[in-house]
């Protein structure tokens, strides 16, 4: 390019500036809403407390067994749920699937000859773990009591003061406090507490029920059901395995209880048959009638013993 050859620039006022645009984070943080203070802004609840619990069955359980477990599913809205656990597995695969299923806690059910139904609740992986023998099953379609209240809502919790009384009953209150308390802020669950579940302790029982809230100033209730009764056998100290922490000695199996009915039922018949024997072999001695004189005639013999 020549020395002498100028080129010509425009002015500075003919130069087109860029308007440098505000980011839309700078926007919402100068706008104010309505009736929130930006200075203490309100927390958002959070669901925190990620406990989940596997709710499954053996195989071979009855039609009754599956139906109450059934319900306590449609209690519990943070159960998960599997296909029944073969008989060729042990127990100890039950710590496999929950780690599968992310769960840290289990309820298991298994059936004994079809007639004895026993339930395990334990707490993935290390325990502890209890196993209870299941009395007096009532399901909900059973009962067909009144009371009704919303699914998955979220229950209150009560517990009798025996359960403070003995360590071991407090370990099991703590157990099914995890198992049955509904966390906070669950998605599938209703921020509603609408109805109560009932632990009682009571003739070396624990005895569940489960009522309807109906007035709440006045505290009146309405059974909804299901019911049952949990007779505690053992209490481990790993999750189906390890050391006997506890062990009831009043707890009778279902076998000998049976038993000990046959040997009462053959006492019964056994005293009944030496009571009809000891009947038949008293003689019957018939008893003199006053009237058989009057027909009585007299012989020359008794005139001669007379006279």
């Amino acid at each position: 390019m020549p020395d002498d050859l100028v080129v010509a620039q425009p002015p500075e006022d003919s130069v087109p500036s860029k308007k440098r645009k505000r980011p839309k984070s700078a926007e919402k943080k100068g706008k104010k809403k309505k009736g929130v203070d930006v200075a203490n802004p309100v927390k958002k609840m959070t669901w925190t407390n990620k406990q989940r619990a596997l709710v499954f069955a053996a195989r071979g359980i009855t039609f009754h067994a599956r139906h109450l477990m059934n319900d306590l599913k449609v209690l519990m809205p943070h159960a998960k749920s599997d296909s029944k656990l073969e008989r060729k597995e042990g127990l100890y695969a039950i710590n496999e699937i929950c780690e599968m299923k992310n769960c840290n806690m289990t309820m298991f059910f298994e059936m004994r000859k079809k007639l004895d139904l026993f339930m395990w609740l334990s707490m993935v992986p290390n325990g502890p773990s209890a196993r209870f023998l299941v009395q007096n099953v009532h399901t909900m379609d059973e009962l067909r009591l009144t009371g009704n209240h919303l699914k998955s809502s979220r229950p209150l919790l009560t517990f009798n003061k025996a359960f403070d009384e003995q360590p071991h009953l407090s370990l099991i209150k703590e157990m099914l406090k995890q198992m049955f308390a509904t966390p906070n802020m669950h998605p599938k669950s209703k921020p509603f507490y609408d109805h109560v579940l009932g632990f009682t302790y009571l003739d070396g029982r624990i005895w569940f029920r489960n009522f309807q809230i109906t007035d709440q100033t006045e505290g009146s209730l309405v059974e909804v059901g299901p019911r049952f009764c949990l007779w505690l056998i053992k209490i481990f100290s790993g999750s189906f395995s390890g050391n006997v922490i506890y062990e009831n000695p009043n707890y009778k199996s279902p076998n000998q209880y049976r038993t000990e009915l046959k040997i009462a039922a053959s006492h019964r018949y056994k005293a009944k048959a030496e009571k009809n024997a000891k009947k038949a072999a008293v003689e019957i001695v018939p008893k003199e009638d006053e009237l058989d004189e009057i027909f009585h005639t007299i012989t020359q013999d008794e005139l001669k013993q007379a006279g």
